[in-house]
């Protein structure tokens, strides 16, 4: 089951959809839309119908999704542990597993009776860009850390008895609802766009007028990431390769700091020397347990050894894997 407004649905909800049906061995998936999310505002949610109608549209591309307006019909689902109590008992024959985004993960905390979610049904959740440290450090995947399932058990998750959850690191679909919003609310009309340059022609001219440097190959990035690191002291230093397993990345390094303030050095340092050649994002800065660096084709996770040993990255990816480039739409 995959649920949200769908305001509107997209290729995004399509890619989730057969990430879980080739990972799970699930029959079917059912996109639960919902009348109105209570964490969401009323204004800019289009109207229940058509945000219905359209989710439909959209999954006429896999006969195994449907699309139903369940939780409308629920008088008692208001909220998501609600409406899951609802279906395990209209449908007590059937295997449900809960689908959703690490995005999800992190903000679950903030759903009504959220840990009634986790025990009433299996839980599978699909990494996004930029989210896996906020989501394993997060209050639901603490508390139930234990119950979290290997990749190796991951197409028996229908089978298990909650709580059971499990993640994939393979990333999603970039396309999101509120994207595709803010793109509509965007486009000019045609009489404005004509008093202004094309956006190619406005990035030519910036190009020109302060040129960069040009696109560093991924090895060089990779050698500037282990150098830094090697001049930074960093301890237990491993690069992990990620080129056809999966699209996050094509190369996870993984290196601890003896402390926080080592750590954060790192970080500085790293954030110097790379972004002279390439766009970085940085989380877990204020914390300094664990620092991501996102840096396009490489990224850098920097942990306190401690902090390290509990998430074991090292056997989560370098020998557990997915091949997302073998699911298609």
């Amino acid at each position: 089951m995959l649920g949200g407004s769908f305001n509107p649905a997209h290729g995004g909800h399509l890619h989730i959809s057969a990430l879980a049906l080739k990972l799970l061995d699930l029959d079917q998936i059912w996109w639960l839309a919902s009348p109105q999310n209570p964490l969401k505002p009323v204004e800019g949610m289009a109207p229940f119908p058509v945000r219905l109608e359209g989710a439909r549209r959209i999954a006429e591309a896999d006969r195994r999704i449907l699309v139903t307006d369940l939780e409308g019909r629920l008088a008692s689902s208001r909220y998501t542990a609600d409406t899951l109590k609802a279906l395990r008992r209209h449908f007590p024959r059937l295997r449900f597993v809960w689908l959703m985004g690490g995005d999800n993960l992190v903000q679950i905390p903030q759903w009504e009776r959220w840990p009634e979610i986790f025990r009433t049904v299996p839980i599978a959740v699909f990494d996004r860009p930029s989210y896996s440290l906020k989501a394993f450090s997060g209050a639901a995947a603490k508390r139930f850390v234990r119950y979290r399932v290997s990749a190796s058990d991951k197409r028996r998750l229908a089978e298990m008895d909650p709580p059971a959850w499990v993640f994939f690191h393979t990333r999603l679909d970039d396309r999101s609802a509120t994207r595709i919003r803010s793109e509509r609310n965007k486009i000019p009309s045609h009489r404005h766009a004509e008093q202004k340059p094309e956006l190619s022609t406005i990035a030519a001219l910036i190009h020109r007028t302060h040129p960069i440097e040009p696109h560093r190959t991924r090895p060089e990035i990779l050698d500037l990431v282990l150098q830094t690191l090697e001049d930074g002291k960093a301890e237990d230093v491993v690069t992990i390769d990620l080129a056809g397993k999966t699209t996050i990345a094509d190369h996870m390094v993984i290196a601890s700091g003896r402390s926080t303030r080592q750590v954060l050095a790192l970080t500085e340092h790293l954030d110097e020397v790379l972004s002279r050649h390439t766009p970085i994002s940085i989380e877990g800065k204020t914390q300094g347990d664990w620092v991501l660096i996102d840096a396009g084709d490489v990224i850098v996770h920097l942990f306190r050894p401690e902090i390290r040993s509990y998430y074991n990255l090292e056997k989560m990816w370098g020998s557990a894997m997915l091949d997302s480039e073998a699911v298609r739409l």
